[in-house]
């Protein structure tokens, strides 16, 4: 085996690192990053987002442009939700699947800008996956560039957000989903109303050497208690997003699993002509999913964890995928893939530890969403 190569021997680092050193985040690696997991304690930070606001740096999420004639046009027939549906100033919610199998390769966001200029934001480990897929297949005049390490995205997330955004200078109220270019100190900055959270927030995208500006920014807005932004660390992203529901690449989607079975067949646009892995799927929607993606929440105190076996009847039915102890219902949820025959409201078992646990099938979210 050969070496590993310096880059492959070290993570990549966040613009912010330092920041995050000054107020003693614990550090972990996400798709070759590290980033901070928590700063004060992963029940704060998620309480926190629930109940007045966090600020997330999310920089390791990767960044990539589709530019040139045509470029909008070469998403929509790539790429599973239909773009057409939306206009510039306008984010979508994606998937970029296998042409052959339907599998998920990543979810991503993409940012329309006009015809001619496509903003994608997949996850940070498939970002090159995703790019070279793009690229091998581009038509002639079309670009697809990597911009990973040279933009960052930091995530305001909870409902004293729009408090802190406007008593830093940036606009709000804008719909969800949409985005506002914008500058801040004469830094560009587009503001996006998108999370991951299930509350009300904003995503910001900027020059990775303009972060420490915007985070110094947020960080001395002046608002009142209530809306006062604490650092957030990607745990509480985790905790967060499993209360929603909100699939995991890596663990709830994967190139195995298809958006059928991962019920995001919302994010596939079923009328379009042509996406990459739509006779798949299409013929897998047809026929129905050998398995689908639910919730579960602990009837007792046990807490799923992915990998555990779930079963009914003393038969295996399916897999966790992810699972946590929820912070707001203080019991454990978790996701996990079950064999189509098991159905919402059925009582099913976790080996836990070598222990049985009883499970309720439910369907996420687990907590009321606030995201509009």
């Amino acid at each position: 085996m050969a070496a590993a190569s310096a880059s492959e021997a070290s993570p990549r680092r966040s613009p912010l690192h330092e920041r995050h050193v000054e107020l003693g985040a614990k550090f972990a690696q996400f798709g070759g990053w590290s980033m901070p997991v928590e700063y004060t304690g992963v029940v704060k930070e998620h309480t926190a987002v629930r109940t007045s606001v966090g600020v997330f740096d999310v920089s390791h999420l990767g960044k990539a442009v589709v530019r040139g004639p045509g470029a909008a046009d070469y998403v929509n027939a790539t790429l599973s939700a239909d773009l057409a549906k939306i206009g510039p100033g306008q984010a979508q919610y994606t998937l970029c699947c296998d042409a052959e199998t339907g599998g998920v390769v990543d979810d991503l966001i993409v940012y329309l800008h006009d015809d001619e200029r496509v903003f994608l934001v997949p996850n940070a480990a498939n970002t090159a996956e995703v790019v070279r897929r793009l690229a091998d297949e581009a038509p002639s005049g079309v670009s697809v560039e990597s911009q990973h390490e040279s933009h960052a995205i930091l995530a305001v997330q909870g409902p004293g957000c729009d408090e802190v955004l406007s008593a830093a200078g940036l606009p709000v109220g804008h719909d969800y989903m949409s985005f506002v270019e914008t500058e801040l100190a004469g830094t560009p900055v587009v503001v996006c109303r998108t999370g991951y959270t299930g509350e009300r927030g904003y995503e910001l995208v900027m020059p990775s050497d303009a972060a420490a500006d915007v985070w110094d920014a947020l960080s001395a807005a002046e608002v009142a208690a209530s809306a006062t932004p604490i650092a957030c660390g990607l745990g509480a992203r985790d905790t967060l997003r499993t209360e929603m529901g909100y699939p995991l690449h890596g663990q709830d989607i994967t190139p195995d699993v298809t958006p059928n079975q991962a019920r995001l067949g919302w994010a596939v646009g079923w009328k379009k002509d042509a996406f990459w892995g739509r006779s798949a799927l299409v013929a897998e929607k047809e026929a129905g999913a050998s398995r689908v993606l639910r919730g579960l929440v602990a009837m007792g105190r046990a807490i799923p964890r992915p990998g555990m076996s779930v079963l009914a009847d003393d038969a295996l039915v399916g897999v966790v995928t992810s699972g946590t102890f929820s912070p707001t219902r203080k019991q454990g949820v978790g996701l996990a893939l079950l064999d189509r025959a098991v159905t919402d409201d059925a009582e099913v078992s976790l080996d836990v530890r070598g222990r049985s646990e009883p499970f309720t099938v439910t369907k996420p979210p687990f907590v009321d969403p606030s995201v509009r």
